[in-house]
């Protein structure tokens, strides 16, 4: 197996305030919250999203551990659709003293380039503000924050920054070479 260095980029928001939203693009692009855990429903998402990018932690996953982490309390799963099918998704998850991470952000293939990005990744951060509002119990969000690597979308850390995450870390780490899995094994050529 052949390993590859691979940048991580730790990036955050501190306050509300440091979001800046980009505009919502033309046409019937709708977010809504998916609120009745789904497995079948986050790893349809995952593999469709990420397969092209190398997503791969989460493929291996049981059905029973799909769902002990989509029914955690503020675990939240946003869904862009465009004309009525999925386009892409933000899944938040609370963590200690009111952080909340961006865990997963991202377009199907076919809907990059449309401008969703950003007004997905807008509205992901403004939910991940106001979390505990949906969640009593969790703490007020005190800071949002996410990573990115250079196996993502050549266009993900502009889209951060543009959003108003700031960088706060950097690791090169060596990784394993993996081919891009697609949503099915063999969707995409090596």
């Amino acid at each position: 197996m052949t390993n590859i260095p691979v940048t991580t980029w730790s990036l955050e928001q501190t306050a509300p305030t440091d979001l800046l939203p980009a505009a919502a693009p033309d046409g019937d692009v709708r977010i809504v919250r998916s609120e009745v855990p789904s497995p079948e429903f986050s790893r349809f998402l995952y593999a469709s999203v990420g397969g092209d990018i190398r997503w791969i932690d989460r493929l291996g996953w049981p059905y029973a551990t799909w769902a002990e982490h989509l029914a955690r309390p503020g675990v939240e799963t946003w869904v862009a659709y465009d004309r009525g099918t999925p386009a892409g998704y933000v899944e938040l998850e609370p963590q200690d003293d009111g952080a909340v991470e961006i865990v997963y952000f991202g377009l199907v293939p076919a809907f990059r380039g449309r401008r969703i990005g950003g007004h997905l990744l807008s509205y992901g951060a403004a939910r991940a503000w106001d979390l505990a509002d949906r969640w009593p119990g969790l703490p007020e969000t005190k800071r949002v924050w996410l990573h990115t690597c250079s196996l993502d979308g050549e266009h993900a850390m502009a889209n951060y920054q543009r959003r108003g995450f700031q960088l706060f870390d950097t690791k090169v780490e060596e990784q394993r070479e993996v081919s891009a899995p697609g949503p099915w094994p063999g969707a995409y050529p090596a």
